[in-house]
């Protein structure tokens, strides 16, 4: 058995999704399971970094709770960086900028060629044409899916995960 053959088993058997392709695309939903010392923490709307984290995920959580307030609106947090309301994209680009992995903004196309492919051990963005959202430190950050419509929130329930592209920051 060759390196990826294995790699790819291994991913399998881990309940990863596995693609053979430039891309791996997720079938499975997004979910949030708190393991102490490996994922954040969710009291009271806001996030808190494990113990171990590196200071670009705390970061990162950081601006995640600075955006918790604010509406959705749509196309915000592109022409004003420091925004009264964030888009999907909006929101995602804030965050990664804070942490100091993104200069700018992207609309959510942009995300398909953000970093690297697959899922990161810290940071994971979710892309699908239309919508992006993300998890840091295993909490997902999401404008909304469902009846959950308000704006950029913690969120620990979990989402269907199909169809979107998983990326993640370099090293991350």
């Amino acid at each position: 058995m060759n390196r990826r053959s294995l790699l790819l088993l291994t991913l399998s058997a881990c309940g990863l999704p596995v693609s053979c392709g430039r891309q791996i695309k997720t079938r499975h939903p997004v979910s949030y399971s708190f393991e102490h010392g490996e994922t954040a923490l969710l009291r009271g709307g806001l996030a808190y970094a494990p113990p171990g984290a590196p200071g670009v995920v705390r970061r990162a959580i950081h601006a995640g709770n600075r955006l918790q307030d604010k509406p959705y609106k749509w196309g915000g947090g592109h022409a004003r960086i420091d925004d009264d309301g964030y888009d999907c994209s909006g929101a995602v680009s804030y965050v990664l900028r804070e942490a100091g992995l993104l200069s700018g903004q992207m609309p959510s196309s942009g995300f398909f060629n953000y970093g690297d492919r697959g899922p990161g051990r810290w940071i994971t963005i979710y892309v699908r044409k239309g919508h992006v959202f993300m998890t840091v430190a295993g909490l997902r950050l999401d404008t909304g899916w469902g009846a959950d419509r308000d704006g950029p929130r913690w969120m620990t329930r979990t989402r269907p995960g199909k169809g979107h592209i998983m990326r993640h920051p370099p090293g991350f």
